[in-house]
């Protein structure tokens, strides 16, 4: 629809090109191209034709239908790694992933839960621009005794705002 708005300007000499691809928010240069496929074959041919196609890489409706078919028949109850083994010696040709995806999409295996972080942060320091250091040494303080020093300072730091 906007399309035919801008179109109509720049027609009628209200709009430049320039201008017409500002209002669809594009540059001048696809404006043109925009242009030259409407003049051939009007808005159906402005449409993105990939919305409308299915992927190449998509499984047929049957194969997948046949796939959990054999795992609710023979496998129920396996996880996904085991029967994807046993899928394969059967003949089967789609990876680990593309089963584990059917099989969870169709709501005969779980979802694992996300795993945590390997790495837990630490919490921030209680006020903001907080800083701690700690330290230790051993010293031989008294005579023939050593004995540790641990100090910490907590120092508030100042933002320069």
């Amino acid at each position: 629809m906007r399309f035919e708005e801008a179109y109509e300007g720049w027609r009628s000499g209200g709009f430049t090109q320039e201008e017409a691809a500002m209002v669809l928010g594009v540059c001048d240069r696809t404006f043109r191209r925009y242009l030259v496929r409407y003049d051939e074959g009007g808005l159906d041919a402005l449409m993105d034709k990939r919305l409308s196609q299915a992927s190449h890489r998509c499984a047929p409706v049957d194969e997948v239908m046949r796939l959990t078919e054999q795992y609710q028949s023979r496998y129920l109850g396996w996880n996904a790694k085991h029967f994807h083994t046993w899928y394969r010696k059967d003949g089967g040709t789609r990876g680990y992933t593309w089963v584990k995806s059917c099989l969870q999409e169709a709501g005969l295996i779980k979802r694992a839960k996300k795993r945590g972080a390997h790495r837990k942060r630490r919490e921030r320091s209680p006020l903001p621009g907080m800083m701690i250091h700690q330290d230790g040494s051993t010293h031989e303080w008294v005579a023939n005794q050593k004995w540790d020093l641990i100090v910490t300072v907590s120092r508030q730091l100042t933002c320069p705002h």
